[in-house]
């Protein structure tokens, strides 16, 4: 497989991506599966940390977690790294625990990448134009709210993720 470039929406703008496909197939390949059944249409960014990410894929507009089909194996050890721009999974500790929900990283977080035999968070693709819409999206204003921090006031709605041909 090699690299998809993908356009996500949002109602604060577009957000173009090119996913390595080639390097990261596993993740990749389940990420555009859920694009292309319409999973993440209507789904927020719900959790927003100033100099650190923007998280989205799980929660729908009432901030209710929307159950994925399934888990993804952690292809953390390919050498990307979690620098400003990319795009990982968000996972919980179980490094294969990966589902649905992938963040954007909006400075360099080496700590979130593989060391040794410890698994990091799998990036998979990288920003390739709007990263202003990234930008506003990062300053927005968060609050508690179903026992979550960080979300955002105002809900950033992802209306839809679609391949570039």
């Amino acid at each position: 497989m090699s690299d998809i470039h993908i356009v996500l929406k949002t109602d604060k703008g577009n957000i173009e991506a090119t996913f390595y496909g080639g390097d990261v197939p596993v993740t990749v390949a389940s990420f555009l599966n859920l694009a292309k059944r319409g999973y993440y249409d209507g789904i927020t960014f719900h959790r927003v940390i100033a100099n650190f990410m923007i998280q989205g894929g799980g929660y729908d507009q009432q901030i209710s977690y929307v159950p994925g089909p399934k888990t993804v194996a952690n292809e953390s050890f390919n050498g990307i790294k979690n620098t400003k721009g990319t795009v990982a999974m968000a996972r919980l500790s179980d490094p294969d625990s990966a589902d649905t929900q992938f963040f954007i990283n909006v400075k360099d977080n080496t700590h979130l990448d593989a060391a040794g035999s410890q698994a990091g968070y799998t990036v998979f693709g990288r920003i390739s134009a709007g990263y202003e819409v990234v930008e506003s999206i990062e300053l927005v204003s968060t609050h508690l709210s179903h026992g979550m921090a960080a979300v955002p006031e105002e809900l950033v709605i992802i209306s839809s993720i679609t391949l570039i041909e």
